[in-house]
């Protein structure tokens, strides 16, 4: 299944951003999907994930600011940025696959988050 991602942009500090990933097939039986980030000069970093039951999980940095969703009906999995900082700016993935460090494919194109001050 490919992955397209959507919906990074700029936004102020203290905004807020919700970023889509669309699957080319169903996502219904894929165990897991996740979110990933890479700031410039800096690893990329797992962000969130969510498995085929609904069971989410976050970086410890990032719990209750983000919140990971997904529609199986439309093939789409979404994460809900809210009081970004400009930490937050990288570019963001997203994964399918098995577990947060299991995942499929070649990464995509990404969409990119900038959050000024």
């Amino acid at each position: 299944v490919q992955l397209v991602e959507s919906g990074g942009g700029l936004v102020q500090a203290g905004g807020s951003l919700r970023l889509s990933c669309v699957a080319s097939g169903s996502i219904s039986g894929i165990n897991y999907m996740g979110w990933y980030r890479q700031a410039p000069g800096k690893e990329r970093e797992w962000v969130a994930g969510i498995t085929s039951g609904g069971s989410t999980n976050y970086a410890d940095s990032l719990k209750g600011r983000f919140t990971i969703s997904r529609d199986n009906a439309k093939n789409t999995v979404y994460l809900q940025m809210n009081s970004l900082k400009p930490e937050d700016s990288a570019h963001y993935y997203c994964r399918a696959g098995l577990s947060s460090t299991i995942t499929f494919g070649s990464w995509g194109q990404g969409t990119q988050v900038i959050v000024s001050s």
